[in-house]
């Protein structure tokens, strides 16, 4: 199950109803915040997100817009006698900006907080425990950025109790080996083939989320056939000279990215204050690609 939570989807300075960047993921039983812009606390306990459940941060660049709510996230888990560690992954230079800011403000945790720097060109998988695998999307901004593809690792096949119960001699015992792929010998000698006690597992789900780039069709074999994709999409065409020049996408380009990538389903945001109307976002990204949604704060995606 995914389960994607918007804390903020607006571009560059938080404004009275505008949060920047900062998404919940739950996927696979795992929880993990997506970049922290300013204000992030805030959002978590207005939209209940459990603080002690998240153990894994990912920021995709040093922007301020989608980092600087960490240093006051950390500070606030200190206070709260948090023990567990936490894992940041982040652009290199993140573990000095942060940590020179906890220091010189005195803020004191019992925790560990262990920082994974990235700084390759190219996609690699950062990532992995017994839910979920994760792996770069390089992207193209005006400073080193990168999206996270979020993976569930692949579940073990399903019982297929009908058949299993027409061999008395196969107990639970085998139920382990019969979940791993694995054939059972009878007593006869007889081979019955996983395929006859089990089904399928799941097709593991997947999510993108593309911070801020510019048009980059590059990364399309990356986001093949995921089931949700968050791109950001700051302007509309008519500001395509503006959306280059500050190396961000538009909602056309962000669709056709969608598009190529045979994605599920496609989700916009990192909106531009310049503009009133953001269904104007899905209208054009929709003369594209049929399936997208609309970031707005609060906002809670599921896919199972």
């Amino acid at each position: 199950m995914i389960q994607l939570t918007i804390l903020g989807c607006h571009s560059a300075t938080p404004r009275v109803n505008a949060f920047p960047t900062s998404q919940y993921l739950e996927i696979n039983n795992k929880h993990v915040l997506i970049d922290c812009g300013e204000g992030t606390q805030r959002q978590m306990r207005k939209y209940k997100v459990g603080f002690s459940k998240i153990d894994t941060i990912f920021i995709s660049h040093l922007h301020g817009d989608h980092f600087y709510g960490l240093v006051g996230l950390l500070s606030t888990y200190g206070m709260l006698n948090r023990e567990k560690d936490m894992h940041i992954f982040g652009p290199k230079g993140i573990k000095n900006a942060t940590l020179q800011m906890l220091k010189i403000s005195e803020s004191h945790a019992k925790f560990k907080i262990i920082f994974h720097e990235l700084s390759s060109q190219e996609s690699e998988l950062i990532y992995e425990d017994e839910k979920i695998t994760v792996h770069t999307i390089p992207l193209s901004h005006r400073v080193y950025t990168n999206g996270y593809l979020f993976t569930e690792k692949k579940k073990p096949r399903k019982l297929n109790m009908l058949n299993i119960s027409g061999y008395p001699e196969i107990s639970k015992a085998d139920y382990l080996n019969i979940k791993a792929g694995k054939d059972i010998i009878l007593n006869s000698g007889e081979i019955i083939k996983n395929n006859t006690l089990s089904l399928d597992p799941p097709k593991p789900l997947s999510y993108a989320f593309c911070s801020d780039t510019s048009y980059k069709p590059d990364i399309v074999p990356i986001l093949k056939e995921v089931d949700l994709l968050y791109h950001e999409a700051t302007f509309l065409s008519d500001k395509q000279d503006l959306a280059k020049k500050t190396k961000h996408s538009t909602a056309l380009e962000a669709a056709k990215i969608a598009n190529d990538a045979n994605v599920k389903k496609l989700i916009l945001g990192h909106y531009s204050g310049r503009y009133k109307d953001i269904g104007l976002f899905k209208q054009e990204a929709e003369s594209v690609f049929k399936n997208v949604h609309l970031a707005t704060t609060g906002k809670v995606f599921d896919v199972n």
